[in-house]
């Protein structure tokens, strides 16, 4: 199947990727091409600002998640013929699970989906050094994948001097360079880039960096060397994900506003797939669950940024405690988790949240969990005996009752510690869980749905 398609890769974090990656889906928007953004791993920020670049949701592909053939279908599925595909890179090219594997890394998922990669190297403070760090990430490269390399905070002069020695010696195609940018710099926090939202004048930033961009790069070449892009083989319309669309047959309350925003886009379709309609609502701004729902999905974010926000909306805290402590099936993550606890103490001062489960969540100061798990239940309730479903976890936070009924295990060391509330209604607990990785925690949470709207 034809995809047309490039990778926006680095040698390492920092060097400007979500930046760039933006900057081109804008100039390309601006082209008028037809533009699908993917994001290579687990980040939620990063297709954040895919969407409001191009106005549709961005997508994540993650070979941890979902081993190579299911992510080159998912990729299959999700885009078109007509589309021009951009996926934007993790950390280092070659930085997999637990820094060491392939498995997981940008490189993976471009061998996984044969994807043409542009390599964005950070060239401040670096003179003819470029060349030796290409070379040896050309000879590391067995796929000869990569096609392409743009600079990043580099000088024009230097530029010119630069791109014909590289083509000259390591015969690879350089499409152009970003002078250093300050004022359209992303900033970040501990959890990545700042959200969208709270970027100032975001679109005019997009749109500037657009406008460098096709000043300073060769726009047809990049579209060039996305377009040779070899076919891909592949099913569409996946068993696993569920071959047929059922026609919504229950509701589901999803938690989506400036606190609850982490979603994965997979995660939404395949509970649309397998008959949810999905009725998203603020815990933040509106008073109480919306109306006909038989279950509840309460996703990640930044609660601790609008704790007093959520705390003084006590008709909502007492709606969703009523609700599931009422037996509604609910799914809850990180973000949600630390909602669902009787306190939540961002600083000094603490504040009351849902009071569903015992206990405060509180800035631990330091970084807790952090990278891919595989959760397997202690006891059969979401997942079938035996079975685990994969996902990822990235917070400051603690609380003072993260559950015991399911047991999460690091894949590259095998270490593993308890976690997770689960019993007949509820899995509540810190971990991201990626749907996909294993629908039938899914097809269990929609048939307890069902049972309970009856």
């Amino acid at each position: 199947m034809k995809r047309n398609r490039i990778m926006i890769a680095a040698p390492k974090s920092g060097s400007g990727k979500t930046m760039i990656t933006c900057g081109l889906l804008q100039a390309l928007l601006d082209r008028e091409e037809k533009v699908l953004a993917y994001k290579c791993g687990p980040d939620y920020i990063d297709p954040m600002f895919h969407r409001r670049v191009l106005g549709i949701p961005g997508r994540n592909l993650d070979t941890f998640f979902t081993g190579e053939e299911k992510t080159r279908e998912l990729f299959l599925e999700s885009s078109t013929e007509e589309s021009f595909c951009v996926m934007e890179g993790v950390m280092g090219l070659f930085d997999g699970l637990g820094g060491i594997r392939e498995e997981g890394s940008s490189y993976h998922l471009a061998k996984v989906t044969r994807t043409p990669i542009l390599l964005v190297v950070d060239a401040k403070g670096m003179g003819r050094s470029v060349l030796a760090l290409l070379a040896g990430f050309l000879t590391y490269d067995e796929e000869k994948l990569i096609k392409g390399v743009l600079f990043n905070r580099m000088a024009k002069g230097y530029y010119e001097i630069i791109k014909p020695l590289i083509e000259e010696e390591l015969h690879l195609p350089v499409v152009g360079y970003l002078p250093e940018q300050k004022e359209l710099t992303l900033e970040s926090r501990h959890l990545g880039l700042l959200m969208p939202g709270e970027v100032e004048n975001l679109q005019d930033k997009m749109k500037g960096l657009a406008e460098v961009l096709t000043k300073t790069v060769d726009m047809e070449k990049i579209l060039q060397i996305g377009r040779a892009a070899c076919d891909l083989r592949g099913d569409t319309k996946t068993e696993w994900t569920g071959r047929e669309e059922i026609a919504p047959t229950i509701k589901i309350a999803v938690a989506r506003d400036e606190a609850f925003c982490f979603y994965y886009e997979e995660n939404l379709r395949l509970l649309e797939k397998l008959g949810a309609e999905l009725v998203y609502f603020s815990p933040l701004w509106e008073k109480e669950l919306p109306e006909g729902v038989s279950g509840l999905l309460l996703g990640g974010g930044y609660p601790e940024l609008y704790a007093e926000a959520l705390s003084a909306n006590e008709s909502m805290r007492e709606s969703i405690k009523k609700t599931v402590e009422g037996g509604m099936p609910t799914l809850a993550e990180c973000g949600g988790f630390l909602y669902l606890h009787e306190t939540l103490k961002p600083k000094e001062e603490v504040f009351p949240m849902a009071g569903v489960l015992p206990g405060k969540g509180f800035n631990a100061g330091k970084l807790v969990r952090f990278g891919y798990i595989e959760i397997e239940e202690k006891q059969s309730n979401f997942l079938p005996p035996g079975e685990k479903i994969r996902g990822h976890e990235f917070h400051y936070y603690d609380t003072e009752y993260n559950g015991e009924d399911c047991l999460a295990i690091k894949p590259v060391t095998g270490r593993s510690y308890p976690c997770i509330v689960s019993n007949e209604t509820c899995f509540l607990g810190f971990p991201h869980l990626y749907y996909p990785s294993n629908p039938a925690f899914v097809k269990n949470f929609i048939r307890k749905v069902k049972e309970y709207g009856v």
